[in-house]
């Protein structure tokens, strides 16, 4: 069992709240998705494991049970290009629950005219391998958002 953490600290908006019909139609996989606070901020390891893809507004960690979970900063962030994202370890990198991946502003996202929405995703998933999975209220870095068996 996989247990999935937040991210971020922000308001839960589940996937339906993602102005994106990729991540609301859960194409990418299951999850649910944050609305960050509006503040400089660093976003965390939701789970215990190896960081497989890093981008300045995503990541990817899979466990030890083999289940990758989806960090997505923000979207259309990509095209970005980095600008105002920091990344603070590596592809190939161990990470722990909570420890910081990536500084970034959401405010500043905002500013851009991207929506600083951030999807947790359960990629290769199917909802029916998720439960407990939260899709509103407040959240804050560490808080379970689902488990994954």
């Amino acid at each position: 069992m996989t247990t999935v953490t937040s991210p971020l600290t922000g308001k839960v908006v589940g996937l339906a709240g993602v102005p994106d019909p990729v991540f609301s139609g859960a194409m990418v996989g299951p999850g649910t998705a944050i609305d960050p606070v509006r503040q400089p901020t660093e976003a965390v390891a939701p789970v215990d494991g190896v960081v497989v893809s890093m981008h300045p507004h995503a990541f990817v960690v899979v466990d030890a049970d083999g289940h990758g979970v989806l960090t997505h900063l923000g979207i259309d962030t990509v095209q970005l290009n980095g600008e105002g994202f920091e990344l603070l370890v590596n592809k190939g990198d161990t990470v722990t629950r909570g420890q910081a991946v990536i500084k970034w502003d959401p405010a500043a996202v905002e500013a851009a005219g991207k929506s600083p929405i951030s999807p947790i995703v359960a990629l290769e998933a199917t909802p029916d391998t998720l439960s407990g999975l939260v899709e509103d209220g407040d959240a804050r870095v560490g808080d379970t958002l689902f488990s994954w068996s």
